[in-house]
């Protein structure tokens, strides 16, 4: 008998999770070492680099949701609201975030604190070094998974606990260009069975490293193309890379594409309202062995900038 899509694609799940779940069974442990991701990374940095705190020169919120891979059970999702500004003439770079990343029976809370002292080199141009602090929380709840046997002893206790978090960067930026390097955890921590933390400092072998660099084109008096990269490269892993490129026309609205290599292909759309506000969207069409399984993945951004109301966006901050 032929099996149905439905039922197919509802088996294929169900084994995809149960891999996910068995793996960390098996291990003993939980890893708390979870970065979350946004397509529209390049327009709130401070996720993956705390030296861009303060850097827009002006205090911003940003408001970031991702719905990942819609359609499979478990998939990731994740929010994060954050708020950075620069203080002591703009010498000081501040910034805060509060984050709940979602994946499967995982769930990982967490708050960070960005610093980043600014040195200005040029007229426009300023190079930035950031630390960042943070304290999160991570559960993972055996006791959700059906398992073929009841009461299996391996899914009958949930793990959490509370661990800390850093990361380090650095960054320049101009009117016109940015480049940064940064990673986004200096420690190695995970959650044992009996919900005892370990923490140890990350060695090279298991450091991540985030190279983000753009700048922007005018192409006439109406139109401004912005390409962007952002090279991700771990110890043992291939080096994925994220090639971006957005074209804003008269500074009001912009349209963007991204190619993530061995992942996805992204389309964006941002409207600026007003002075202040900026609406971002972008959606994630996978190419992996996950395409048949979703319908794509949605991601909304709201940025709102702290600072005057009166006139039109004469020159808006692309970075």
């Amino acid at each position: 008998m032929k099996m149905k899509p439905s039922h197919m694609r509802e088996r294929l799940t169900k084994i995809k999770w149960g891999w996910v779940i068995c793996l960390l069974a098996v291990s003993g442990t939980a890893k708390a070492q979870q970065h979350p991701m946004y397509s529209q990374y390049m327009f709130n940095m401070l996720n993956i680099n705390p030296a861009y705190a303060g850097s827009r020169g002006v205090g911003t919120a940003t408001a970031l949701y991702r719905n990942q891979w819609v359609g499979i059970d478990g998939a990731p999702r994740t929010t994060s609201v954050g708020f950075d500004m620069p203080i002591k003439e703009k010498k000081i770079g501040l910034g805060f975030q509060l984050y709940d990343d979602q994946l499967g029976i995982e769930r990982t809370t967490g708050f960070n604190a960005s610093y980043a002292f600014r040195i200005q080199l040029t007229e426009s141009g300023t190079l930035s070094l950031g630390l960042q602090a943070g304290l999160l929380n991570y559960q993972a709840n055996f006791s959700r998974v059906r398992t073929f046997q009841p009461n299996d002893p391996a899914f009958n206790q949930n793990l959490s606990g509370f661990l800390p978090a850093a990361a380090a960067g650095i960054y320049y930026n101009s009117d016109r260009f940015y480049i940064g390097l940064s990673t986004p955890a200096l420690l190695k921590t995970k959650i044992s069975y009996d919900n005892t933390a370990e923490i140890a400092s990350v060695s090279g072998r298991d450091l991540h490293v985030y190279l983000a660099t753009g700048f922007v084109v005018s192409l006439n008096q109406d139109l401004a193309l912005k390409p962007s990269v952002l090279v991700k490269a771990v110890s043992g892993a291939p080096i994925e890379y994220d090639l971006n490129t957005n074209l804003w026309i008269q500074n009001t609205i912009a349209l963007g594409f991204s190619y993530r290599t061995g992942d996805a292909v992204v389309g964006m759309a941002e409207l600026q309202l007003n002075r202040q506000l900026r609406l971002g969207y972008a959606y994630d069409k996978t190419f992996s062995s996950l395409n048949a399984l979703n319908t794509g993945t949605h991601e909304l951004m709201l940025r709102y900038e702290f600072g005057s109301t009166k006139g039109k966006v004469a020159s808006p901050r692309y970075f």
